[in-house]
């Protein structure tokens, strides 16, 4: 274990998926969100067909004991990944992402009803203080449409509930995830999953609706697709120099990313209560690991101990 590592993988992958999601902002204006869908499913095969052969699993990831657990993954992941692609062709990066935040809290919210997970009093409270983070940050987008014309607010609400649906799924999607790790390999789970997603952006050319891109776009294309190739790569990298308790709230630095390339790339400042909400989400998520890690360390140091015995 190397923790240093893990969080500098950790960090680093988040700075490659807000790059990501700064070249699809970018784009989203453009082109249909099926045909950025596709593309960005597409070349992220090419790094992780490197990675795996690199570490000889390509024939291993492409073998499947849950093949229908893959296809519903990728249905649900799908819906995700298209909702939060439009979200991001109409807020601003800081606020997208930091919207997605929610998804780690509504979790433990669907882990106790489809899991039938135990969950604690804390991990509700920590859910609820997210939530009240949402609401915060919400505030400025519902006042600001109040005032738009009636163009500009209804992009502003159609941003945000592409949001929020956006991070329900991909709170869906963890809970499918953990379902496919009892049986499947991890490259096989991102196998599936780029190969679904590539067939589910590639059916959309059937409406009619896309774009020939221009080399320069042809070339951000595949840049986006190989930025969310590597920072997956990076990211489940980072989980074997450290233990996921460490590693987790370093999530949040792409909010540090997003600030800092929404401005340089955008012009885009977020709003204070867009910073003062998601701080509130970031405290929450951050403290239901650190819970978690202190909850998992006392168990274990029980067990060590063994049963007392008394006369």
């Amino acid at each position: 274990m190397n923790p240093l590592l893990g969080i500098s993988l950790k960090v680093v992958s988040a700075l490659f998926f807000t790059l990501m999601a700064a070249g699809i902002k970018s784009v989203g204006q453009d082109f249909p969100t099926g045909q950025i869908v596709f593309f960005r499913s597409f070349f992220t095969i090419l790094p992780l067909i490197v990675w795996l052969g690199f570490r000889r699993e390509i024939v291993a990831s492409m073998r499947t004991e849950n093949i229908g657990g893959h296809i519903k993954r990728g249905l649900i992941g799908g819906c995700g990944m298209f909702l939060g692609f439009a979200a991001l062709a109409k807020l601003p990066l800081s606020d997208a992402i930091a919207i997605g935040y929610i998804a780690p809290l509504l979790v433990v919210v669907l882990a106790a009803i489809f899991l039938r997970e135990k969950v604690q009093a804390y991990r509700w409270l920590a859910v609820s203080i997210g939530f009240v983070g949402v609401l915060v940050m919400l505030t400025p987008h519902v006042a600001s449409s109040a005032l738009m014309s009636g163009t500009a607010s209804s992009a502003v609400t159609i941003g945000l509930v592409f949001a929020l649906l956006g991070a329900f799924c991909n709170a869906s999607t963890t809970i499918e995830v953990r379902k496919l790790v009892n049986t499947e390999r991890t490259g096989s789970i991102v196998f599936y999953f780029v190969v679904l997603m590539s067939t589910l952006g590639l059916s959309t050319i059937l409406l009619g609706n896309w774009v020939l891109p221009s080399p320069r776009e042809f070339a951000l294309f595949v840049a986006i697709g190989v930025a969310g190739g590597i920072g997956q790569i990076l990211l489940t990298m980072s989980y074997r120099h450290a233990d996921t308790s460490l590693i987790a709230p370093f999530e949040y630095t792409t909010m540090i990313w997003a600030c800092l390339i929404g401005w340089f790339l955008f012009a885009e400042l977020p709003v204070p209560a867009v910073v003062f909400g998601s701080g509130i989400i970031i405290a929450s998520g951050v403290f239901l690991v650190w819970r978690q890690h202190h909850h998992s360390y006392a168990e274990r140091a029980a067990r060590k101990a063994g049963p007392t015995h008394t006369v």
